[in-house]
């Protein structure tokens, strides 16, 4: 099947409509990614048209868990080769992208890839730990998302300190991220943020993988403290709990 075509009718299935002239930005970016894996390490899928569905579709589910407002300002943390942040650019041009990743060869192609598609983001060579005490990043975003960066305990210490009172974190992940929440809620309350909801999604591959998107909002100032240093935060994460019960 032709790539956009498949773009567009797997997108169908999970409500979001992709026009024919995204489906060629998605495209141009699809070559790309496939033809800088082969001397980078960005994705383990090389096959297209899986790619399409697990990178590009799996992208797209945060448009129908989280409504974004008009002209938001969003941070893609720990962005990798840019699932989920150029997605969403591509389907809401109007969103300012900041695209935060701690390797500078991966933005260097994501900036190409941006250039090619002819869409404009700020990229940040930074750690996640790094951009949360930086006064010019800390509380300045509408939305923080993640795909797949970390456990949610330390995920929430990376992406909360960034977000503006008021605005949400969008967490995604895959079947094991109900029971990390259950782990994580004191660590996501003590960052300043209350768990909105948690929404599922059935990918339309032959897998029929599940796929969740937690949204979080923040409604209290995240603590000076926090985030803390990188080793201490994966080493030691945030009140971690036994599920069912806090410490």
């Amino acid at each position: 099947m032709d790539i956009k075509n498949l773009l567009i009718s797997k997108a169908k299935e999970i409500g979001v409509k992709v026009s024919p002239a995204q489906a060629e930005q998605f495209q141009i970016y699809l070559d790309l990614l496939l033809e800088r894996n082969t001397v980078m390490n960005l994705t383990a899928i090389t096959d297209p048209e899986e790619a399409v569905i697990k990178h590009f579709v799996d992208s797209l589910t945060l448009l129908k868990a989280l409504e974004i407002k008009k002209n938001a300002k969003v941070i893609d943390v720990g962005t990798g080769a840019g699932f989920p942040g150029i997605p969403l650019k591509i389907m809401r041009p109007d969103i300012e992208l900041t695209l935060l990743d701690s390797l500078n060869k991966r933005l260097v192609f994501l900036r190409e890839v941006c250039d090619a598609i002819g869409i404009e983001t700020e990229t940040i060579h930074k750690r996640a730990e790094e951009a949360g005490k930086d006064t010019k990043l800390r509380e300045s975003f509408d939305v923080a998302t993640a795909r797949a960066v970390a456990n949610m305990n330390i995920l929430a210490e990376y992406c909360i300190p960034l977000i503006k009172m008021k605005g949400y974190f969008a967490a995604m992940k895959g079947p094991s991220l109900p029971d990390e929440l259950e782990y994580a809620r004191k660590a996501i309350s003590s960052l300043g943020c209350d768990v909105v909801k948690t929404v599922p999604f059935i990918l339309p591959d032959e897998e029929q993988s599940e796929r969740f998107v937690a949204v979080m909002r923040k409604l209290r100032f995240t603590p000076k403290m926090y985030p803390r240093h990188g080793g201490t935060i994966t080493k030691k994460p945030l009140f971690l709990e036994q599920k069912g019960e806090a410490k």
